[in-house]
């Protein structure tokens, strides 16, 4: 199965915590201004990726903590995420987690999952989501892994064991640390 891809990156440090490996697709209805990646916007643009080959390249680095779909929009490949994602909580030894960046908002894609679309094929996989469309007058360099104020950091295997959003809580930033 082939993923329609603008990009990889093997070592990204800021599409989530930790080494993550970024996969960047390729295709966005969104069109948010001020887009950080409007190249990903067209549907017909970007490279064919075998989902084999991006697999092989993440398994092979032993320093990655996870593993981001970010766009274009990753609802929009749902099935090839899936696909991807499974292949890698197959693998033995499996210790990633699974992220991906959204215009949607969960709620949205918790109401409007078929089997056609897939989103819950792909919520279900995941450990994290950033949801909602970046807004140009909500942009803050302060927050951490969102690009807006409106977004969210979403624990998705909470939220869906709870049955409402629960939000990512980072242990480092719980963590209180004295200097004597």
């Amino acid at each position: 199965m082939d993923l329609r891809i603008a990009g990889l990156v093997s070592d990204s440090i800021v599409d989530g915590p930790g080494m993550r490996y970024t996969v960047f697709v390729q295709g966005c209805p969104h069109h948010c201004e001020g887009c950080h990646n409007p190249q990903t916007w067209d549907f017909d643009s970007g490279r064919l990726e075998s989902i084999d080959t991006i697999y092989n390249e993440i398994v092979s680095n032993p320093l990655l903590d996870g593993v981001t779909f970010s766009g274009g929009e990753p609802f929009c490949k749902c099935h090839e995420l899936a696909a991807l994602s499974d292949k890698l909580i197959a693998f033995d030894g499996f210790k990633l987690n699974l992220m991906a960046y959204t215009g949607y908002e969960l709620e949205y894609l918790l109401t409007h999952s078929t089997d056609d679309n897939g989103y819950m094929k792909l919520l279900e996989r995941l450990d994290y989501l950033v949801d909602g469309r970046f807004i140009l007058s909500q942009k803050s360099y302060e927050l951490k892994f969102k690009g807006s104020a409106n977004q969210r950091f979403i624990d998705v295997k909470r939220t869906l064991a709870q049955g409402e959003v629960v939000l990512y809580e980072d242990p480092w930033e719980t963590i209180d640390i004295k200097l004597v």
